[in-house]
């Protein structure tokens, strides 16, 4: 019995002595903006209005685009039958620039992605003559305007016989001047040199350490890289503009503007405005399929950075 009581004593004692949980409470100073708040939503507001102006548009026929309020579903849904138009008009061209894009848009990001990599590291990890020399023109060729560069380009390919071929759209898509300005800061930061002096102490090559482990580590910076060569050769309209005269090769930047085209100067039932838009809206999902795909590697990232060496 006594043993009971001095245990339950010991109990409240124990309970008591504790350090109760004081109910979390904002750190002084930290304070909510309302005006930070209502300029955020702005700017929300500012980026997905257009896209919800384009889902809505979508689902209108040619006639109520016009005769209807612009942010808001006419009586009909006419999304199905704009798709159906979409996909067949000109025996189903659009199908053929989709192909199209994504072929450019992956070998271009890929291949753009794959070089920024290794000029990057080679800039970060080895001294070699001239290397800061070749990096003030790396810099230097960020600040050139894409366009500045078109006619160049052209007389380059039209010499070498590559114009209206897939190359003239790939090639020059694979020069990634802010890319390998990215990754050199990447790598810089990210790839311990007590690392590169293991593997090169166990034997490995350097390719080997490059491809095997630099790689992985930069793997945060290669999908940047990545999406915005993506996003960059899916959305270019003016190269291929100059490039290319097939329709057959067209993407689908060069392709809709073509159908925006022959949809003004018609008129009556052979507009296609509705058409061009429901292209627009499926034009943009495989990007936003990719970003989403592709933000689970910046995570990771994330992640990893916060490991100490």
């Amino acid at each position: 019995m006594t043993a009971t009581v001095e245990t339950h004593a010991t109990r409240a004692v124990v309970t008591s002595s504790a350090p109760r949980r004081r109910p979390k409470s904002r750190v002084p100073g930290e304070k909510r903006s309302s005006i930070l708040t209502i300029v955020l939503w702005v700017s929300a507001g500012y980026f997905l209005l257009p896209l919800f102006w384009l889902i809505v548009a979508s689902t209108k026929d040619n006639s109520s685009l016009f005769s209807s309020f612009g942010l808001w579903f006419a009586g009909e849904n006419h999304f199905i039958d704009n798709l159906t138009t979409l996909f067949t008009t000109r025996d189903g061209v659009f199908v053929q620039w989709i192909g199209n894009t994504v072929l450019y848009a992956l070998v271009a990001g890929v291949g753009s992605a794959l070089l920024s990599a290794a000029a990057g590291y080679a800039f970060a990890k080895y001294d070699f003559p001239g290397k800061k020399f070749l990096f003030a023109v790396v810099l230097g060729a960020i600040m050139i305007p894409t366009t500045a560069l078109a006619i160049p380009t052209y007389l380059l390919f039209a010499g070498a016989g590559l114009t209206n071929t897939i190359w003239a759209i790939i090639l020059p898509s694979l020069v990634s001047p802010f890319g390998v300005y990215l990754m050199r800061v990447y790598a810089e930061e990210a790839i311990p040199d007590t690392l590169l002096e293991a593997g090169r102490l166990d034997g490995a090559s350097e390719f080997r350490i490059f491809w095997q482990v630099a790689l992985r580590i930069m793997t945060p910076g290669i999908v940047t890289v990545l999406l915005f060569a993506i996003v960059h050769t899916w959305n270019n309209y003016f190269l291929p503009l100059i490039m290319l005269t097939d329709p057959d090769l067209f993407p689908l930047t060069l392709g809709l503007a073509q159908l925006q085209a022959a949809s003004e100067a018609g008129g009556g039932a052979s507009a296609q405005f509705s058409t061009v838009i429901t292209g627009s809206l499926v034009s943009i999902v495989p990007l936003v399929i990719v970003f989403l795909y592709l933000q689970k590697y910046w995570t990771s990232g994330l992640t990893t950075g916060g490991v100490k060496e």
